[in-house]
């Protein structure tokens, strides 16, 4: 058993603190998968961190950026929006706009109390460096947000934005949440049992790298509309094999808007990975319920559990409503529940860890 001494102990209303900036961050990267699934990351053209904090206001400013989006974003324009009207423009303009001021609002939820606490004095060294961390991590997610979206102007004369860009935009946002989520749980719980199963914390973190590889491939389909390729389960459905993709041309890695083949094996390594995640989760959790072992790991493995059987349904049910589009509700919900998953497993894996400041 580890203990924390009392002097360290962190004061509640930092550690509510840090559980809203871990939910702010949740809803942000939510509304970013929305922003993707709607054709809306192109709305808005401009980088304008200051200026950009308010909308157009007025009809004359709506029908500008209306006309920027379809000069610079004009492939997708084109082939999706030929047709679109200006109330038409504001909805998708809606989405990109809600993440980007949701980044602002994030920024002030986090800045006003951080110097309160500083000032306080009730944060002790180890969680400012922490959240020194937090901030670099945020700004990054931040501007690579951007060469994400400036991917998609009139680059390579593109549809949507980079694939790769989204994922290392994704990858980012994810580490953000898992980052500031572990620091909250450091914050929140001062006592660890379960830190002497040292085989138990290694499995655990192997399955961590598999399910952070899951999300990386999960960006890929997205970036990719890889699910529209074969929207069928399993595998394999009379008279439209996902075999006959795989085989349709080269899997060309860098033009891969026009390559079906490249979407296809994009959608075996992610639904392979599903398998192979469901198999070795089910495999730790026998470990774990095997072993002396606390309340709170057993709690966290059952929910960890639980969230294993939702999130591979939800990809089901994504993947066999991706007929001409991507379902945005199904899509959201795979994404979030993804995110719980990782904290849950993050949860889990801090029973076994070796309590550090």
């Amino acid at each position: 058993m580890t203990k924390r001494a009392t002097s360290e102990i962190i004061k509640r209303p930092v550690q509510i603190w840090l559980m809203i900036g871990v939910f702010m961050v949740f809803v942000q990267i939510i509304v970013g998968g929305i922003t993707r699934l709607t054709d809306s990351g192109l709305s808005i053209t401009e980088w304008a961190v200051i200026q950009g904090t308010l909308p157009p206001m007025n009809e004359t400013e709506w029908t500008a950026s209306f006309e920027m989006y379809k000069v610079a974003a004009k492939k997708q324009y084109e082939s999706l929006h030929a047709d679109m009207t200006l109330s038409e423009f504001k909805v998708i303009y809606f989405w990109e706009y809600m993440h980007r001021l949701w980044a602002r609002f994030m920024g002030f939820v986090f800045l006003i109390p951080f110097l309160f606490f500083l000032w306080k004095k009730w944060m002790p060294g180890w969680l400012i460096r922490r959240l020194g961390i937090v901030i670099l991590l945020a700004i990054a997610a931040a501007t690579f947000g951007w060469i994400m979206v400036a991917s998609g102007l009139n680059e390579d004369n593109r549809t949507w934005v980079s694939a790769y860009k989204l994922v290392g935009h994704l990858s980012i946002a994810t580490a953000l949440f898992g980052y500031l989520f572990w620091t909250h749980i450091k914050a929140a719980q001062p006592i660890i049992r379960d830190a002497h199963l040292g085989e138990l914390r290694r499995f655990a973190w192997i399955v961590a790298g598999f399910l952070l590889l899951q999300i990386v491939f999960g960006g890929l389909m997205a970036g990719m509309r890889a699910g529209l390729i074969h929207p069928y389960f399993p595998f394999f459905v009379e008279g439209n094999r996902l075999l006959s993709v795989l085989g349709a041309g080269d899997a060309d890695v860098l033009n891969y808007e026009s390559s079906a083949a490249m979407k296809g094996w994009v959608q075996v390594l992610h639904r392979g990975m599903a398998y192979l995640l469901v198999g070795i989760m089910l495999l730790f959790a026998r470990k774990v319920f095997g072993s002396d072992i606390s309340a709170r790991l057993r709690k966290g493995t059952y929910s960890l559990l639980v969230l294993l059987g939702v999130q591979f349904l939800l990809g089901v049910l994504t993947v066999i409503n991706c007929f001409g589009r991507i379902p945005v509700l199904y899509g959201a919900l795979h994404q979030g529940v993804a995110l719980l998953l990782f904290a849950n497993l993050l949860y889990v894996i801090y029973q076994l860890t070796e309590r550090r400041v």
